[in-house]
Order: C-alpha cells, then sequence, then structure tokens
C-alpha cells in the first residue's frame, strides 16, 4: 500500500514538473545590428520589445533575445554566433547585411559569413529566420543583383525561412503615400517607433512559423 502511494507520488512529481518544462517560453535569439539592436528609440519602441509584445498579443510562448550590436557586419554576426547560441536558443533569427551594404563590402564575403551562421545553426538544431536587406540602386547593377541574391539562395540551401528585406514595408508604405518623417529618424537610415511596427507585422507571421520549427 505504502509502495503504491510512493509510486502515485513520483508520477505526479513526474508530471508536475513535465508540465513545468512544457510551460517554459522558446527562446528565440535575434542575431542582428542596429535594426535589432533598437539604435535611437525608447527601449520598448525597439525591433524586440515590439515582437515580443506582437508575439504575446497571439498567445505565443516565446522569449525574445536581443542580440544586436550597432555597426555589426555579416563578419562580426559570424565570430559571435557560436557562444551566441550556446548562451541558450531554440530558434534564431538572423538579420545581418545592412552594415556590409552601406560600407560597399564585397556580397561574396557577407554571403560567406552567413553561410557560416546558418552551418553553426544547422550544427546546433536551431531552425533560422533569415531577413535580408536589399542594396540601392545607386551601387550599380551587377552589385545590386548579387547582394539581394544572398538571403533567398542561402535560404533555399539551409531551409531556412526567409523575409527578404527587413524594410520593405516601409518602403511600401511610403511609396503608398505615408510621411517618410514618421516612419525613419532623421539620420534617413533607422527606423522610428511606428517604422519598426510596421516591419513585426510583417516579420510576425514568419516568426511564428519558425516558432513550430522548434522540437
Amino acid at each position: 500500500m505504502r509502495a503504491g502511494k510512493a509510486a502515485a507520488a513520483l508520477i505526479a512529481l513526474f508530471l508536475a514538473l513535465a508540465g513545468h518544462a512544457a510551460a517554459e517560453p522558446v527562446r528565440i535569439v535575434a542575431l542582428g545590428d542596429s535594426l535589432t539592436q533598437g539604435y535611437g528609440l525608447a527601449p520598448e519602441d525597439g525591433f524586440v520589445p515590439q515582437l515580443q509584445a506582437w508575439l504575446a498579443a497571439r498567445g505565443a510562448e516565446a522569449e525574445v533575445i536581443n542580440a544586436g550590436v550597432s555597426g555589426d557586419t555579416t563578419a562580426g554576426g559570424a565570430a559571435r554566433v557560436e557562444w551566441t547560441l550556446a548562451g541558450g536558443a531554440d530558434a534564431l533569427i538572423v538579420a545581418l547585411g545592412g552594415n556590409d551594404m552601406l560600407r560597399g563590402l564585397d556580397p561574396e564575403n557577407a554571403r560567406e559569413n552567413l553561410e557560416k551562421i546558418l552551418a553553426a545553426a544547422e550544427r546546433a538544431a536551431v531552425p533560422v529566420l533569415l531577413i535580408g536587406i536589399a542594396a540601392p540602386v545607386n551601387y550599380g547593377p551587377d552589385y545590386k543583383d548579387a547582394f539581394d541574391a544572398i538571403w533567398p539562395e542561402l535560404a533555399a540551401r539551409h531551409g531556412a525561412l526567409l523575409v527578404p528585406d527587413f524594410l520593405a514595408p516601409l518602403r511600401a508604405a511610403i511609396a503608398a503615400g505615408a510621411d517618410r518623417a514618421r516612419l525613419m529618424q532623421p539620420d534617413g537610415i533607422h527606423p522610428s517607433a511606428e517604422g519598426v511596427r510596421l516591419m513585426v507585422e510583417a516579420v510576425g507571421p514568419r516568426v511564428l512559423e519558425l516558432l513550430a520549427r522548434v522540437e
């Protein structure tokens, strides 16, 4: 009789622990540059906190970790991805390349660096959402074609989810007549809080898909 009660107690404890483990939120690490870090914005207005709020409003059990570093390039991301993943990640958002483009760096170097990041995620069995950035036409058609092709090609090769252009929602809104000053900070490079909101609305559904890939 006592043995039966002990077994029942152990089963109850196991179920309680299992329930606690199941309730742990999925950790999504956002590896990026100033667009991820939240440059020039109040802490609650950056990409990561706005994405966190967007997910919570839809009942997603997820914690978004801000691994954005202002000024970072794809080389910087590749250099820190291993220890970033080692800190605990169930899923990875990669949003790098803007600073490579602004500096006119060789697209092939950016491709190689992003390849290293995706390979590290594969070794860690962490699903990835790859977020690209479009090069402007003033870099010339050859540079733009080579740069813009990086993200869809790597996403297809590694089976990653893809958002081709992080800033596409802002460009679309401005083209439709929205006030640019309302969506962008005065530097013309970084989004305002309202601009980030549009970015999160566009990226959010893909992040939900990313969560569905976590095992």
